[in-house]
């Protein structure tokens, strides 16, 4: 079987140099209409957690679906001032400008990112035409009430089923001070409320990342896979939020496509997680 292709690559954003790779399909696999850009969250580089990146370039390209990975300014090899997640638009059209040059016979690309590398993709989605979909692993939707929310919704319940707890408890090595106040402090941070911005509605820059996130979302157009692990927090947090009444009547859209894994930590760390998240990407790309 022919084997796929990698390039080292570097552009220009601004005044700084950025670095990345493509994998790119053997030469006699037809021209792709469709790539994907891998969005790196915060603070990675273009391998990933676990080399979770390269395998999913490397997979991608096997099977026929051109792939880039790179690295912000300020981050891994590229120049430039650290970026946060909410500031890489220039990033992500330079890394797309060149992704083209790279696959001349390429019509559209989908962004795929972890984290806030998955709120980057989505807040940039809708400013680009080239972008045609997202796909979404454990958003980052960080808000000091969502996290206390979903801590003791999720992180003490889990607790009290915990073997390990109940050890310290007997042998006098849990200090039950320290926990009664951290649940107390997640308890006045997850009733604090915020109003609710309607469908659609733009949100203001200062706007809480939710509302940003939801506003996006709404203005993007095209196809999102969202894959959520069970044991992470983010991802809870993220699940908590698609349960408000806006969220759910946009996530029920038939554009947006819904998977998780229950037992998988914020990164996928196990080869058979991270082979079920690259099946359900190649799938999704090829069911549209």
């Amino acid at each position: 079987m022919p084997m796929p292709e990698e390039r080292a690559l570097s552009f220009a954003c601004r005044d700084a140099w950025l670095y990345g790779i493509v994998s790119l399909p053997a030469a006699a696999t037809p021209p792709p209409p469709r790539g994907v850009l891998i969005v790196v969250g915060g603070p990675q580089y273009r391998a990933g957690s676990h080399r979770q990146f390269i395998l999913l370039a490397r997979d991608l390209a096997a099977a026929g679906v051109p792939a880039m990975r790179f690295d912000y300014r300020g981050m891994g090899d590229s120049e430039g001032e650290l970026r946060t997640f909410d500031s890489v638009d220039d990033d992500l059209r330079a890394a797309i400008d060149r992704f083209f040059l790279e696959v001349p016979a390429m019509r559209e690309v989908v962004l795929w990112g972890l984290c806030d590398g998955a709120s980057a993709a989505a807040m940039y989605a809708p400013l680009d035409a080239r972008v045609a979909g997202l796909v979404l692993l454990n958003p980052w939707v960080r808000t000091e009430e969502g996290a206390a929310r979903a801590t003791i919704k999720h992180y003490y319940r889990a607790r009290l089923f915990d073997a390990r707890l109940w050890k310290k408890v007997a042998s006098g090595q849990f200090d039950l001070k320290a926990s009664v106040r951290g649940l107390w402090q997640d308890l006045g941070k997850a009733f604090k409320s915020r109003p609710e911005a309607g469908a659609g509605v733009a949100a203001p820059q200062d706007a809480p990342l939710p509302e940003r996130m939801q506003a996006a979302l709404s203005r993007f157009g095209g196809r999102v896979l969202v894959v959520l692990s069970g044991a992470d927090l983010t991802a809870q947090e993220f699940a908590d939020l698609s349960a408000r009444p806006v969220w759910q009547k946009l996530l029920a859209a038939p554009r947006f496509t819904r998977q998780k894994i229950d037992k998988a930590d914020h990164t996928f760390s196990r080869r058979p997680w991270q082979d079920q998240v690259s099946n359900w990407t190649r799938d999704w790309l090829r069911s549209w």
